[in-house]
């Protein structure tokens, strides 16, 4: 049979020139009619060996599969665990913005990292600026472990689209980052705080690692979007800390000066004055607090000497000021405030409520005297 083959592929005489192609075309399993002979001793034995190679040679593309990019698998176990340490640093931070709390610094000493804390530039239109960086630290977290792990991703959002999310939300987080050193070393020269540059540190190194793994011709199409990213978190921090801050006064320059107390002292202003001095009681108010004159103006010029008051601003108040250290560790919520026998008291308060407060007795007082 196999001679009988060979024979059909030689011999023109086994076959009519018409028959030629059509055999061409049994080769690729496409039978046709020939006279039976032929298809007998010739075609068959000629169709099964050339079928067989040419199935598995278009067979092996099918089960071919790209391997999975290591690259990425990196880019994204970073950004899970970087997010992740920013998320837990700003969530200290946002709590001790909430509660008023002393943050603990590890270099600078001296309240430095409180000073920041406390002062208007941790604070973009009310609302704590950590919280605005646990927010963008958990976004990252969350996108680099969906990525990583995850065989679909919510909402039916593909990994080009995530990771083009993940990469603006770092964009937007290095431009902050770039401003707040920018502030840091010009309003805050001299003053360390640890918690600020690991959140730049952060913030940088996310930017640049998604910045890497995104590609530079993707890059290249999304460098617009990109900038406009930068320029908007850069305009928003500038509107946010131009903006009048309610709890100081209109003027944003203003240079210290003292107000002089008109009103005379009584005998029993004078002595709960020098009795809230003795035990210790502190009043704390600021030279353009219109309360805290009149707080002193119900003790009357010669008592007013005797208290203890502390001013939060005794070099003036302008754009970027911080208070005094000794405000800052009282954690005052407003002007003018208490703190007698380790009570606070906000706001003005009446004589008598000061010294029911203070323990003073007033039995040696007249109600006529006291009033």
């Amino acid at each position: 049979m196999a001679t009988l083959a060979l024979l059909s592929l030689t011999s023109p005489s086994l076959s009519s020139p018409r028959s030629l192609p059509r055999s061409n075309h049994t080769r690729f399993g496409v039978l046709t009619t020939t006279s039976g002979w032929a298809r007998r001793t010739v075609r068959l034995p000629v169709l099964c060996s050339a079928s067989e190679p040419n199935q598995n040679a278009e067979s092996e593309p099918e089960t071919t599969s790209s391997p999975p990019s290591s690259s990425s698998d990196l880019t994204y176990k970073l950004c899970a665990g970087l997010g992740g340490i920013g998320f837990l640093e700003t969530t200290y931070l946002t709590f001790l913005k909430l509660t008023n709390s002393d943050a603990f610094c590890p270099t600078g000493g001296g309240g430095s990292c409180g000073d920041i804390l406390n002062s208007e530039y941790a604070v973009v239109f009310g609302v704590p600026l950590p919280l605005f960086g646990m927010l963008a630290y958990g976004l990252v977290a969350t996108l680099g472990v969906q990525l990583l792990t995850a065989k679909s991703l919510p909402f039916g959002i593909g990994k080009s689209d995530a990771s083009l999310v993940l990469l603006g939300t770092t964009t937007s987080m290095a431009a902050a980052s770039a401003c707040f050193l920018y502030i840091l070393s010009t309003q805050f020269s001299g003053t360390s705080c640890s918690y600020c540059l690991l959140s730049a540190v952060l913030s940088f190194s996310l930017f640049f690692i998604t910045l890497k793994d995104f590609g530079f011709e993707k890059v290249q199409k999304e460098a617009g979007l990109l900038v406009c990213i930068a320029v908007l978190v850069a305009v928003t921090l500038n509107r946010s800390y131009s903006a009048p801050v309610s709890s100081s006064p209109s003027d944003v320059d203003l240079p210290y000066f003292t107000t002089e107390i008109t009103t005379p002292s009584s005998p029993f202003a004078i002595s709960l004055a020098k009795h809230l001095n003795a035990i210790g009681a502190k009043m704390y108010g600021a030279f353009w607090c219109s309360h805290c004159v009149e707080q002193k103006q119900m003790f009357g010029h010669e008592a007013a000497k005797e208290l203890n008051y502390v001013e939060c601003f005794p070099g003036g108040f302008r754009k970027g000021t911080i208070m005094a250290k000794a405000c800052i560790d009282a954690k005052l919520e407003g002007f003018p405030t208490w703190v007698i026998n380790g009570q606070v008291l906000s706001g003005e308060k009446d004589l008598l409520e000061l010294a029911e407060a203070s323990g003073f007795e007033l039995n040696e007082f007249s109600q006529t005297l006291i009033e």
